[in-house]
């Protein structure tokens, strides 16, 4: 990337993420949501630094998120031992990605999210999955894709 390239990633990056904490705090009915934007960030770092990469792609993104949201979800409500449904939820999130040829690594905090996000979030349950986790990830999307007509390049024409 070249520094101009990066200068227009990094602005991307921070709309994104400052978007998809302000749908998180609404949704989430609360003015600290730092473990939803812990995954996004992670995600946006991957996205909008290496728009390139495999795990950049939109089904990774997006599916990546999501099976793991579901995956996280389960192990919550299936495994009452938080260590062991973290531990648990990270390899299944693993497996089922692969699967499903969605690999994105920030995906493992989303389940582990599921696990250990509070009240606010088990309260979610499955509607966890679409709101916030889909909808951030659809926001980064959005925002990546915009980001890079600015950049002269679209991060998924090796991918189409």
């Amino acid at each position: 990337m070249s520094n101009k390239e990066l200068l227009i990633s990094a602005v991307g990056a921070f709309i994104a993420v400052v978007m998809a904490e302000f749908f998180s705090s609404v949704i989430l009915q609360s003015a600290n949501s730092p473990l939803i934007v812990a995954s996004t960030g992670a995600s946006a770092i991957v996205i909008f630094g290496s728009p390139h990469a495999l795990v950049s792609r939109p089904w990774n993104l997006i599916g990546g998120h999501s099976v793991s949201a579901i995956v996280g979800v389960a192990c919550f409500y299936l495994i009452t031992n938080t260590l062991l449904a973290t531990s648990v939820a990270i390899p299944l999130s693993l497996v089922a990605m692969h699967f499903l040829k969605c690999m994105h690594p920030p995906g493992g905090a989303t389940a582990v999210t599921a696990i250990i996000g509070g009240t606010t979030i088990h309260n979610l349950g499955y509607a966890f999955v679409i709101m916030p986790i889909f909808f951030n990830s659809l926001i980064l999307l959005t925002v990546a894709m915009a980001v890079a007509t600015f950049r002269d390049k679209n991060p998924f024409e090796d991918y189409s």
